[in-house]
């Protein structure tokens, strides 16, 4: 059987259409869902049910924060927005922020991807680099200009860490599509991987046994050490 892998969804409207409004919709890229059923796991879209939270979370065996073009609320981490700061989305960190508190609570396995990785941290009591452009001397260029499915810069992964077992190198070529970045680093997380620059680029629990982020988008590239990190999630989910 496939492990039921939770993925919450992106949302958005329907286009304007003659006399028809906009309606509100979920939405997700298909390169997620695509990557954990490539892995081995069944995905499962969530919509914004808080109330029904515990019950989403008791049918699951891993869970998949993806990105989006969104950041999350600074008054999650107590910070006021700073100049450069983008659009946010409450609704979705609020449902998102929930599922990923009562995922840990479980011990289920969770991987964070971009935006879901710097959730993993503020829900840990970790804080942002709201934009990197303006508050981050020397920063690379981290929302890269050209196709995300090519990597734009290394990353180097720290020896031993749960990212190095899994893709079994200390170095990796990764694609860049985010504007922010963990600043202050959350309680019972670890910093694994950092590009060139010293942006952090992934982050892991030391108290759970599978609590992954990565700052990039492994799911639209197509190398062996990325596709790992997927089956990673789905392997856990199974354990």
């Amino acid at each position: 059987m496939r492990p039921l892998i939770g993925i919450p969804c992106d949302d958005g409207d329907t286009p304007v259409r003659p006399g028809r409004p906009a309606t509100a919709r979920y939405e997700l890229k298909r390169s997620y869902a695509d990557a954990v059923y490539r892995a081995g796991g069944l995905p499962v879209l969530l919509p914004y049910a808080l109330d029904a939270a515990d019950e989403l979370l008791a049918r699951l065996e891993g869970l998949l924060l993806a990105g989006g073009a969104f950041d999350i609320p600074p008054e999650e981490y107590g910070e006021t927005p700073q100049p450069g700061c983008g659009p946010v989305k409450p609704e979705r960190t609020r449902f998102e922020r929930r599922v990923l508190e009562g995922a840990l609570a479980r011990g289920l396995p969770v991987l964070g991807v971009c935006g879901g990785m710097q959730l993993l941290n503020v829900a840990h009591g970790g804080t942002l680099v709201q934009d990197l452009p303006t508050q981050h001397d020397g920063a690379l260029a981290h929302q890269q200009p050209d196709d995300p499915r090519k990597p734009s810069h290394a990353v180097r992964v720290e020896t031993g860490s749960l990212l190095h077992r899994i893709c079994e190198t200390e170095a990796l070529q990764v694609n860049s599509t985010h504007h922010q970045a963990v600043a202050k680093l959350g309680a019972g997380l670890d910093v694994i991987a950092r590009a060139p620059d010293g942006v952090v680029e992934a982050i892991q629990s030391h108290q759970l046994r599978f609590v992954l982020g990565v700052q990039w988008h492994p799911e639209s590239l197509s190398d062996d050490p990325s596709r790992r990190i997927y089956r990673a999630l789905v392997d856990a989910a199974r354990g």
